[in-house]
This record gives C-alpha cells, structure tokens and sequence, in this order.
C-alpha cells in the first residue's frame, strides 16, 4: 500500500513537470524536441538503431524534422490503411510499407476480417476494451469486470472505490448488460460485438514485429495534447521510454496541435529544399530495396487534410487597436487549422465517433464511394439469424445520425450560421427555394447538436481546392 502511495506521488509530480513544459513556448518545444530525439537516438541502449513509425500529418512531420536535424534513419508504415493521399506522400518519402498481421488463415488481416474476428472500434480505445472484457468474460478478468461496473478494484488495486476503471454510467447503461446477473443491474446488451483490438492487429503488430526482426526502435509522432489513454502515459515516461521491454521516442509530446501545424508549415520549406534526398521504394533485389527518382510533392500535407490556414484572430476592431498599440504595430496571429480533416485513421474506425460533428467520417465516406458507405454500413458481419449489418446498427445504437445526407435537395438540414459557414469551407451550400426555407427558426442543429437559430442548407458539391 505504502510503495502505491510513494508511486503515485512521483507520478504526479512527473506530470506537473511535463504539463509546466507544455504551457512553454514554441520555440522551446522545438529545441526541446531535437534534444530529447538526439539523446534517443545516442542512448548506449539504442546506438543509433532507429526508425520513424508514420502515418498521418503528425508522423510525417516528425519523420522530416528528424531529417532536418541530422537524424537519418528509414521510416515504415502499414501505408495500404492510410487514405490514398496519405500513401502518395509516403511513396515520394521512400516510407517503406508493412503489411498488417496475419490471420488465423495465414493472410495479412483486412480491415473487415479484423472487425468480424474481433469485434468493431468504438467510443474509443479504453472504453472498448471495458466493453470487450464484459462481453468475453473468463476467470482471469472477474476482477477487471466488477472494476468496470463498480470502480471498486479489489485486494490487487488496494480495495480502492470510484476509481476511473469504471466504464462510464452511459456507457454502462448500454453495454453492461452481460454482467446483469453478476452484479445485480439491469442494463442493456449490445447486439454486436466491441474490441479495441484493430489497431493492434492492423498496426501495432506489424509495427512491433519490424523492431523485433530488425533491432530497431521507434520515434513515433505522439503528443499528450491529443488527450486519450495515451496523455498519462507520456506524461509519466515522458519523451523518451527505455526500458528492458520497451525502447521508444516520442519528441513531440509536449507539442500542442498548435506547435505541430507551426513545425508543419517549417518542413514544407525544408522539404522544398531538400526534396531530391527522398526516394521512393521501387522494388527489391537480393533483399535489398531498390530506389527510383526523386519525385518532387507539390505539398507534404497530404489532400484528405486539405491545407493549413492561419484563420484571423476573433478580436473586436477596438481588441486589435489595443493590440497592434501593445505590440509596436505587430498584427496579431490567429490559430492554424487544416481546412479538412483534422485528424486521420483507418477509415472502418469508430473510435470518437460520437463526438464528432456532422457530416462525421462516415458521413464523408458516402459522396466519396457511395458504394463502399453502403458496405461499410450495412455488409460488415452476420448475426445469429443471418441477417447482414454493419456501422449502421452500431451508430444507431451509440445514439449517432448516418441516414440521412447532407447533399439531398429535398430534406435539406436545419444549420446554424457557425455550422454553415464552416461546412462552406469543404461544401458548395445552398438554400432550397421557398420563404418557408429561408425563414430562421430556433431548434436543434443538424451538425453541432446545439440549440441555435437556424435555417436550411444542403450541399451542392464538394469545394476542390486550387
């Protein structure tokens, strides 16, 4: 009991330290960043012995700011679950593609196999794996069972209560059904299965049996700011985690989203002027990779992001005065955003899903491959009658719109005007014809969820960027 007090407070007190850096300033985070990934990579333990696990935007910035400074070291990525985008620019990068785990049938995993064998990615990865054990329950997890209804851990967690092991009063309400019995409730039962195994099979393994084969240890493109289960974690171990069992570099960790667009917009210039040291992987030859030409990307931000903007500042022309008299005449900066989406995945995922405003990623799904959305939402797996389902059930279960669409003309969406210019920025919207449309009436928006004035909109057509 003692020692897990004695833990605890050493634990907070890493994190008050780690948290003090992240209020820091930009200019700080970036050396800060290039030190930490240098000790990484001269560590007695690691030797240089180094690899850039990428992905999306964050893992791709990483992967050139780590160039920039010196560190050369290959980069890999399960490239084929990326959007296609995405894998354009790896291929330019010379990113070397892994295939996802095997199944039991001796095949890399597809991305349906994996949700039929498994169970679907939803809420987000703690909470699915609650739900997972509640629904596979087995002697070795009672313990971890009675944790998730009740908060209470037993003698292995020091008979503590309320403690964050337990899933959500919501969540339980809709999921705790399987241990209805056991503990007394009556909640409901799912009727599908829920994992947080995807992200293992599809790329953590790949991931971890490359370092295995290879002896080599990652930089990864984490940041604690994306909160989730991982905010803890990298709070505690900080940037750089070396163990017997784990070796690994996170230099972005104390980035705020903020810091990351900023390094961003840094590497499109670096890259701009060093492009011709990237090739891409045209084969293989006595096990050996062979490379073709450099090709020169136009941009390192792949399209499914759009581009990254600076919007202006929500200042009052009396707020800018102030400001500019403050500042020796300086213009005050607004906040960077990508004009798309803000964050990518597997597109099969639901992980946040029911926090997302519409159109959410299945929304999306559906005027860019009607037939895959149709798929996607309807032809995933077979119950126990037979009967066919998908995304669908699951949404309508967890309480998430995806029938209707935004680009019908005929059942146009009730919007507010913050909502409607923001769907702008991706959508020609239009107004249906008649006073009755036009006429501003308070209710609840379609895409935010919130109590607004609103007035009807539909979409027209995507905006294609210049």
């Amino acid at each position: 009991m003692r020692w897990n007090q004695d833990k605890e407070r050493e634990n907070q007190e890493k994190i008050r330290d780690f948290q003090a850096k992240m209020t820091r300033g930009y200019a700080f985070k970036r050396a800060y960043a290039a030190r930490r990934a240098w000790e990484f990579y001269n560590h007695p333990e690691v030797a240089g012995r180094c690899y850039a696990a990428v992905g999306g935007l964050d893992s791709i910035t990483l992967f050139l700011f780590l160039r920039s400074i010196g560190i050369d070291v290959p980069a890999v990525s399960v490239s084929m679950l990326e959007d296609q985008s995405i894998q354009r620019i790896h291929r330019a990068l010379g990113v070397k593609g892994l295939k996802p785990a095997s199944s039991p049938q001796g095949r890399p995993y597809s991305k349906i196999e994996v949700i039929r064998d498994f169970g679907f990615p939803v809420l987000s990865k703690e909470a699915a794996r609650k739900i997972c054990d509640l629904q596979n329950p087995t002697e070795k997890n009672a313990t971890t069972r009675h944790a998730i209804m009740t908060g209470e851990t037993g003698e292995y967690g020091g008979f503590r209560t309320g403690t964050h092991m337990k899933l959500s009063q919501k969540w339980l309400e809709k999921f705790g059904g399987p241990e209805n019995e056991r503990e007394g409730t009556d909640y409901q039962t799912a009727p599908f299965p829920v994992s947080d195994k995807c992200c293992y099979f599809l790329k953590e393994k790949p991931l971890s049996s490359y370092t295995a084969e290879n002896g080599v240890f990652p930089y990864m493109g984490l940041m604690a700011s994306e909160e989730g289960r991982r905010k803890k974690t990298l709070a505690i171990h900080g940037c750089n985690y070396i163990t017997k069992s784990t070796r690994r570099s996170a230099p972005f960790a104390i980035f705020t989203r903020q810091d990351l667009l900023t390094l961003a917009l840094e590497m499109e210039e670096w890259y701009h002027g060093h492009w011709r040291e990237f090739r891409p992987i045209a084969g293989e030859e006595d096990g050996a990779e062979v490379y073709g030409e450099p090709i020169h990307l136009e941009t390192i931000v792949p399209a499914i992001y759009g581009k990254i903007v600076r919007d202006l500042p929500d200042m009052t022309p009396e707020e800018l005065e102030a400001y500019r008299r403050d500042h020796g005449g300086t213009e005050p900066e607004g906040l960077l955003r990508t004009t798309k989406a803000q964050r990518t995945g597997c597109q099969m995922c639901g992980f946040g899903i029911h926090l997302e405003r519409r159109p959410h990623r299945f929304d999306r799904i559906r005027y860019k491959n009607p037939r895959e959305w149709e798929m996607w939402m309807n032809h995933v797996c077979q119950d126990e009658d037979g009967a066919w389902y998908g995304w669908g059930r699951v949404l309508d279960y967890i309480g998430v719109g995806w029938r209707d669409d935004l680009f019908s003309r005929e059942d146009p969406k009730p919007l507010c005007a913050q909502c409607a210019a923001d769907l702008r920025r991706d959508f020609v919207m239009e107004r249906p014809a008649g006073i009755e449309a036009v006429q501003e009436k308070r209710g609840t928006c379609w895409s935010c969820g919130r109590k607004r004035s609103l007035a009807l909109w539909y979409a027209a057509e995507e905006v294609t960027e210049a």
